[in-house]
């Protein structure tokens, strides 16, 4: 009932085909809007901020980039994470050389390093693919994270190893570091997030998501009606390890405030892949949905059994969060391969047409 589409006709072709050909998605979307910019900041405690909100967004951020590489355009990775140090180890370099560079700049011109990293690992997907190009991937995250730690330069020779985020302003507002509110961090990773979704929503809506569909499908017919693979696939690991640079950047700055190399190392790596996968490959929504519940549910493990007068250690909820979490894994790769961003999308339909049978 709430989703009936009587009445809503189209009559051109760019109507048919337009972001929200019905009208209740876009207030579906409005909602969740106002409560993501206005409700959340003037409710959520410092907890929330820093458990939930905050690290929800980056994650999905990061597992946006995955998307676009293993979702859209078919080519596995397993080195999401050494990518994402890229990044963040290329916004400190930024930030300590020129200190006077805006964050939000540093920030997005960091993810023009990783790109330039994940097209020089991305070239052997020209050659091979599956299971062989996902170790190349692999070789390049134990690569990397063996270069943040014995580059020393990258984090200024610093004794401890690990790169420290300073106190940086905007017009006198602090926006990261020891001084920065974790208020002014979320609206940041917010407006950069949502900037990255409407890009890649426009991206994968377009020419370029066609192509890498094609590739993704089989890349051997997309290679006789004219695409040109080299291209399509280093354009995907080059605007993938862009956007999963910035994630990382979002990651230490904006959320952790320190960083040691190996934050960076392969669970990091496997943890926005499942996101992806619980979420659904090939869905932009899938990546909030996967975040949400990979983010939400060792709080949830926690919370719960104390409310009810049952607590438990620390121990057995991340137990029970692996258990969990492999548990979907394995239940949405047998039963729904496209993960909860499908889950909705049934949903949805059987909301169109309710009360009728399917």
């Amino acid at each position: 009932m709430l989703y009936r589409t009587a009445g809503q006709f189209k009559t051109s072709y760019t109507a048919d085909q337009a972001l929200f050909p019905v009208r209740q998605d876009a207030i579906l979307l409005g909602v969740i809007l106002v409560f993501a910019y206005l409700i959340f900041p003037l409710t959520a405690s410092e907890f929330a901020f820093q458990t939930l909100l905050i690290p929800i967004l980056i994650y999905a951020l990061a597992a946006m980039g995955l998307n676009i590489l293993t979702g859209y355009a078919g080519q596995l990775s397993l080195g999401t994470g050494a990518f994402m140090g890229v990044g963040a180890y290329a916004c400190y370099k930024l930030i300590t050389i020129f200190p006077w560079m805006n964050p939000i700049v540093a920030i997005l011109l960091s993810g023009v390093f990783s790109a330039g990293v994940g097209v020089v690992f991305g070239i052997p997907s020209l050659r091979i693919k599956g299971f062989y190009l996902a170790i190349a991937t692999l070789a390049a995250q134990f690569f990397l994270v063996w270069l943040f730690e014995k580059w020393a330069w990258l984090y200024n020779y610093n004794a401890s190893g690990a790169i420290q985020v300073p106190n940086l302003d905007i017009f006198g507002l602090y926006v990261s570091g020891p001084q920065a509110a974790s208020v002014t961090q979320y609206y940041l990773v917010l407006g950069v997030v949502t900037l990255m979704s409407i890009l890649c929503i426009n991206l994968t809506r377009g020419n370029l998501g066609r192509t890498w569909k094609a590739t993704r499908d089989m890349d051997i017919a997309a290679e006789l009606i004219g695409i040109n693979l080299m291209r399509s696939k280093l354009v995907a690991f080059a605007i993938s390890s862009y956007i999963v640079g910035v994630a990382g950047a979002l990651y230490v700055f904006m959320w952790k405030g320190a960083a040691e190399p190996n934050v960076f190392d392969i669970p990091l790596s496997f943890q926005v892949l499942f996101i992806a996968i619980i979420g659904g490959l090939g869905s932009i929504l899938g990546n909030y949905l996967g975040a949400i519940l990979i983010v939400g549910l060792p709080v949830v493990l926690n919370l719960v059994p104390s409310a009810l007068g049952l607590p438990i250690s620390s121990a057995m909820v991340e137990h029970l969060n692996v258990m969990i979490v492999g548990g979907l894994i394995i239940f949405f790769l047998i039963v729904e391969p496209h993960g909860l961003a499908q889950l909705w999308r049934l949903i949805r339909e059987k909301l169109i047409i309710w009360p009728f049978p399917h």
